[in-house]
């Protein structure tokens, strides 16, 4: 046996008085402590590059990096362990890919927003969360919009990612004539994007664990190396035992600046986008988890809600955007994590992460922005489950998704997809297939728009 074998336990299972039992309930899940750990080491390790890709995205949109990078890694530790320890889910959580986007280049560079203001609307947004999750609201949203639709929003999500990563790697530029077009791709920019994209998609290929992590770093050591950008000049320049600070954003969020701006532009800037995205995911990943009981029911769901509401609300007062559970934890539940003490690990490895903040300064644009392409290419997959024989049916998804992208908006997207679905539905004599909720969110949308907030 080796000496990390025997740090992390044998494979049988703990007795039923030790405290990990007690806590986890790892005999009831027919798991150990070896396999969780290594289970949560996986889980890290393909989940990881959102430490450098987010800090970026919130740099856009104003925020000191230092500190955006120190508010992703404590919000994402703070959630992911109150998720271990309150829902006992093998479910990391981080801030959620798209809703960064849309925070950074919709309600801040877009609506004109400063970022605190922002973040105030992010708090609120938790807060509704909350509310929603404790009465039971938030599944009945979700469940009264149509699949097509959900579908839908992944898809156009996924393009909007993908778009702002052609444009960070100056892939896709700005064209007087044409609005875009191609970059100069023989400059060394893009060139050592292209670069990043191809390592990153043949390690995904490969299926090599922490593929995008490693994309991201060798991308910034050949970026040093051709001189793109500069080398550290010292060990401390790489890491530090003085952990970075996120004084500039802690309790920086304007709340009273969001409700000014309007409370219907803050529940349908935020809310609206992250409900389906994390409850379809929580359910795939605990359905692959098998933590179902006899009737189906998901065990602990409510528990995980409540935990991501609240995990989004002190990411806010930390200073970064809301919180997702990340469709990467399939691979730690695909190693056998079937509790807690997966992301209990998750938690721990992002906070030992913090050592090497000094590293953010040099992560250039061109190494993260291949992960952003990535990430869209694999939400594109949701396609799949949109059936494309009902008209009705057809325009709506096709205003979703393509309307993200080419108005620089996952709102105007998601406003376009709930009005035209409700329309058509209702004037081809299909009402039947209309949920109330529908009427209601297409109805905000609407107010939405009279009020200014398509703008």
């Amino acid at each position: 046996m080796s000496m990390i074998e025997k740090g992390l336990g044998s494979n049988l299972p703990p007795t039923k008085n030790s405290l990990l039992e007690k806590m986890f309930k790892l005999t009831e899940r027919k798991t150990n402590a070896k396999t969780e750990i290594l289970a949560g080491v996986t889980s890290f390790l393909t989940m990881s590059y959102i430490i450098f890709v987010n800090p970026a995205i919130l740099a856009d949109a104003g925020i000191p990096k230092e500190a955006a990078l120190a508010a992703t890694i404590y919000a994402s530790v703070f959630c992911t362990i109150l998720m271990a320890l309150w829902a006992n889910y093998p479910v990391a959580v981080a801030p959620g890919m798209g809703l960064n986007a849309f925070f950074a280049y919709t309600v801040v560079l877009g609506q004109g927003l400063t970022w605190q203001t922002a973040l105030g609307a992010v708090f609120i947004s938790g807060v509704v969360f909350l509310i929603l999750t404790v009465t039971g609201i938030r599944q009945k949203i979700v469940d009264g919009v149509p699949d097509v639709l959900k579908s839908a929003i992944a898809v156009g999500i996924g393009l909007f990612i993908a778009f702002i990563g052609l444009k960070n790697a100056e892939l896709v530029v700005a064209s007087d004539a044409t609005f875009v077009a191609l970059g100069n791709i023989t400059s060394l920019g893009p060139l050592l994007a292209l670069l990043g994209l191809i390592v990153a998609a043949i390690l995904m290929a490969k299926q090599v664990k922490g593929a995008l992590l490693i994309s991201i770093l060798a991308t910034s050591i050949i970026a040093m190396i051709t001189g793109f950008i500069s080398f550290p000049k010292s060990i401390g320049d790489i890491v530090s035992l003085n952990l970075p600070s996120m004084s500039e954003t802690f309790l920086a969020m304007d709340i009273m600046g969001a409700i000014g701006y309007g409370i219907l532009s803050v529940i349908f800037s935020f809310t609206i986008v992250e409900l389906f995205d994390n409850l379809a995911t929580l359910i795939g990943l605990t359905r692959k988890a098998g933590l179902t009981d006899e009737n189906g029911k998901i065990v602990n769901l409510d528990r995980a809600l409540q935990a991501d509401a609240i995990g989004t609300m002190a990411s806010a007062a930390f200073g970064s955007t809301a919180l997702n559970a990340y469709v990467e934890n399939a691979t730690g539940i695909s190693e056998g994590g079937r509790t807690g003490l997966t992301a209990l690990t998750v938690g721990f490895l992002f906070f030992a992460a913090l050592i090497f903040a000094p590293l953010i300064v040099f992560i250039p644009s061109v190494a993260t922005a291949p992960i952003l392409i990535l990430v869209g290419a694999l939400m594109i997959s949701e396609i799949k489950h949109i059936c494309f024989d009902d008209f009705t049916d057809v325009i709506p998804v096709f205003l979703t998704i393509v309307l993200m992208p080419l108005t620089f908006s996952i709102a105007q997207g998601l406003a376009f997809g709930f009005i035209s679905y409700t329309l058509l539905k209702l004037l081809t004599g299909k009402s039947s297939q209309i949920h109330w909720i529908m009427y209601v969110v297409s109805a905000a949308f609407i107010i939405n728009f009279i009020m200014g907030g398509g703008h």
